[in-house]
């Protein structure tokens, strides 16, 4: 009976020893993906399990189908249990994360690119739209960021009242909203501009400036003040 793992394999077909050789840019996705998940099931080596998840049906395939799978999907895979589905789940997150590390060098709150840049793998892989406002003060220096709705995959509700009541707790004097289109197509709908136009007025009357609105899709985004909506 074969044992679970890789040491049944050469020892250059192992990706932990292909690794320690070439580093791990010479690792395909699926032996990246072994050496996170260490063993694999009876009969099923660690290299075979993570080909197995890879090509999971659904939204997207390989790595970019990990942002999608959600914990009970993963655990219908034999040979995925508790840990390992959470273990998967966290490097998505992981992915996210460190890709808006790196964009948050360059966040400029007036350079729309810049703040795409900063939420694009946060929000491009959502498949039901998300609001977030984002509250500055008279420097322009972040004071917080909250979400205010989660909608379905074509539309979100939009409460302009939930949005200035956290405005107002941060003391923002600017905000800026950001939400994804799941399309991956961010070119704003006629309810997004007249939104976005009530947020405006409403916040004049406050005294709070809305500063952009950016719509998310796949890999590109629409600014309203660059578009001069």
């Amino acid at each position: 009976m074969r044992k679970n793992g890789l040491r049944n394999l050469p020892t250059m077909e192992q990706p932990y020893e292909k690794c320690l050789e070439n580093g791990p840019e010479s690792l395909s996705d699926a032996e990246l993906l072994a050496v996170i998940l260490r063993c694999g099931a009876r009969g099923k080596t660690s290299l075979e399990l993570a080909r197995e998840i890879l090509s999971l049906p659904g939204k997207e395939e390989g790595l970019l189908g990990l942002y999608h799978c959600t914990r009970q999907e993963l655990l219908q895979i034999r040979g995925v249990g508790e840990v390992k589905a959470i273990q998967l789940q966290c490097i998505g997150e992981l992915s996210k994360r460190m890709a808006a590390a790196g964009a948050r060098k360059g966040l400029c709150f007036h350079d729309p690119a810049s703040i795409a840049d900063y939420y694009m793998e946060r929000l491009r892989h959502e498949d039901q739209e998300v609001l977030l406002c984002m509250m500055l003060d008279t420097k322009n220096q972040l004071l917080g960021e909250k979400e205010i709705t989660r909608g379905t995959v074509n539309a979100t509700m939009i409460s302009p009242r939930e949005l200035f009541l956290a405005a107002l707790q941060f003391r923002a004097v600017h905000i800026l909203l950001i939400h994804n289109h799941p399309s991956g197509i961010p070119e704003p709908s006629g309810d997004d501009i007249t939104v976005t136009r009530q947020i405006r007025r409403a916040g004049e009357m406050l005294g709070i400036t809305l500063l952009d609105h950016i719509i998310i899709g796949d890999h590109c985004y629409t600014s309203m003040l660059e578009q001069g909506i």
